[in-house]
């Protein structure tokens, strides 16, 4: 096994705090940099010190090599990116603010790369003429930009981010599933090799475009996002991506449709406390403006709308709530008192909870007035189904019906079968079997490599501090010299033993620091085992220590590195 080096705390370029940064919100962002592990340069950009810089190049290791082993071709593209691409596939505008847009001294423009579909898929169109050339699957470890608005978390939601981000191209839809599962279980032994906990969730495929997507989310109280997970059957999926199926019910009894007085009743909690009934008997209708045009939103009375999910439903049209000036320009839209009965020029969705046959009291579009006894279908019709609301804790598995369980997690893998979205923008065809263009099918797979390192930060921290899982850890002991000579002599002795070894070995030999700081910051830096050459030296006993169960023994020298060696 060659030598590893010795890194000596005494030369190490990293400063230990014991107290958290001020604007820190998340534990990972507290403890990464008391840890000295990484600094704040801008908001939503960090430098990497020495220590943090082995745990992420430790992550993209395991992610190369896995990649590597499923076939995958590293490349590395630029992240200036010109425009023009991004303009034919739509994602100049449709990315919004958060695109980084730049122009040059002659005034064309560019963007700091979001994710690179576009340019792989003008390489593969350079480099492959014929089906011979396909399947491929190429990949890059590259920095990525996302412009922000409030970055936040440390590491977790920078505006400059490491990322991999592969991508598959095939000749037919059989061979993007096998592209897609080549992925899928490189990705499994990706996280399990990482040490993530982590769960595979059904998801939308958002501004990538494309059908089937699925995200890889660590469970951490950080998380931004919000899974469903089914205690009793397999199902996971974010809440943004569960769907329901529209089950129509029997209407054959309810009564005509009838106006009752409700003054003062501007709110469904008004309403209901009005006239004694749950909210769940109400129709609430939300007025949104869809590229100006307004559009009503049913959902039941207890339920909230989700905009996130109108606004993917209607993207990449801009989405936003009607206004005052809006209602004044209506006046046949009586705000607080709007239903679905006799709208003009308004296009009504609904969630499939306002499923047709079901009754509802909502408003007459007067003031004051509701009616009670409208019925789906029967009373109006809904133009389009789609899945709204913001799913709660306790609604329905849609695939067995049991009770959802809700918890945040941080993505930390997100793969798509794009299809030929890219591909026909910019018509990427290869000469097939029969001597005829085929347009090619593509899938993209992306994984993030900074933002993994804050999730097992999220993850495996405990009180003390970090606590890295082994393959990912900055060293593979942390030798600690407790402060007199003897007690330092024997700690570099030991540590080159173990270097000599192959052991990788951090050895805090700083002098004049007291041993409880140097051992705080041990269990702060949370290398996975620690080794202290303190009060029997002189006996050439040290104390092993594993960080992550706080169990310790007394080893003689020979023992401890035949212990860290085996």
């Amino acid at each position: 096994m060659a030598n590893a080096p010795v890194q000596r705390m005494s030369q190490l370029l990293a400063k230990t705090l014991r107290d958290d940064p001020a604007d820190a919100e998340v534990l990972s962002h507290k403890l990464l940099v008391r840890a000295g592990y990484v600094r704040r340069t801008a908001a939503g950009i960090w430098s990497w010190l020495p220590l943090g810089k082995k745990v992420l190049a430790n992550v993209e290791r395991i992610v190369r090599e896995e990649m590597d082993a499923v076939g995958a071709q590293e490349v590395l593209l630029p992240a200036v990116l010109p425009r023009e691409p991004y303009e034919a596939t739509g994602r100049w505008e449709e990315y919004g603010p958060e695109l980084f847009r730049l122009q040059d001294r002659r005034g064309g423009d560019y963007l700091l790369g979001p994710t690179h579909e576009e340019i792989f898929t003008l390489l593969v169109k350079d480099q492959a003429s014929s089906y011979k050339d396909l399947p491929v699957i190429l990949y890059q470890i590259q920095n990525k930009y996302r412009d922000e608005a409030r970055p936040r978390a440390g590491i977790l939601r920078g505006r400059e981010f490491l990322m991999k981000d592969s991508y598959s191209f095939d000749t037919d839809d059989e061979g993007l599933a096998q592209s897609y599962a080549l992925h899928r279980e490189a990705y499994q032994k990706i996280f399990a090799r990482l040490g993530l906990d982590y769960r595979i969730c059904a998801a939308t495929a958002g501004a990538m475009g494309g059908s089937k997507s699925e995200e890889f989310l660590a469970p951490a109280e950080a998380g931004e996002d919000t899974f469903a997970d089914c205690p009793n059957c397999d199902f996971a999926a974010n809440t943004e991506a569960i769907t329901y199926e529209l089950t129509s019910v029997d209407a054959s009894d309810v009564p005509a449709a009838e106006d009752i007085p409700t003054p003062d009743t501007p709110t469904i909690e008004t309403l209901a406390a009005s006239l004694g009934v749950p909210a769940s008997a109400t129709l609430k209708n939300l007025l949104v403006k869809v590229d100006g045009e307004i559009v009503a939103v049913g959902v039941p009375g207890d339920r909230e709308v989700d905009m996130d999910k109108v606004e993917a439903h209607f993207a990449p049209a801009t989405v936003e709530l009607v206004t005052e000036t809006d209602f004044a320009a209506r006046p046949d839209l009586v705000r607080g008192y709007v239903g679905p009965r006799g709208l003009e020029k308004v296009t009504y969705i609904a969630d499939p909870r306002v499923a047709p046959g079901t009754a509802w009291i909502t408003g007459a579009n007067k003031a004051g007035t509701h009616t009670k006894n409208v019925v789906v279908g029967r009373d109006f019709e809904v133009g389009e189904y789609v899945d709204v609301v913001v799913v709660q804790e306790g609604d329905p598995c849609p695939k067995c019906g049991t009770g959802l369980v809700l918890d945040r997690a941080i993505e930390i893998g997100h793969i798509f079968q794009l299809g030929r979205k890219y591909a026909d923008a910019l018509k990427l065809d290869v000469l097939g079997q029969n001597g005829k263009p085929v347009r090619v099918t593509m899938g993209s797979y992306g994984i993030g490599v900074s933002r993994a390192v804050a999730a097992l930060a999220e993850q495996t921290a405990d009180d003390k501090g970090l606590c890295w899982p082994a393959e990912v850890a900055p060293a593979d002991v942390h030798v600690v010299a407790a402060g007199k000579a003897l007690q330092t002599e024997l700690a570099l002795d030991i540590s080159g033993k173990l270097a000599a070894a192959g052991v990788r070995v951090l050895v805090d030999d700083r002098p004049g620091v007291s041993p409880g700081v140097k051992f705080t910051d041990s269990e702060l830096i949370g290398v996975p085992k620690i080794l202290v050459a303190g009060r029997r030296a002189a006996d050439g006993v040290v104390e092993l220590k594993d960080r992550r169960t706080g169990e310790r023994e007394e080893l003689t020298v020979e023992e401890a590195v035949a212990r860290l060696t085996a």
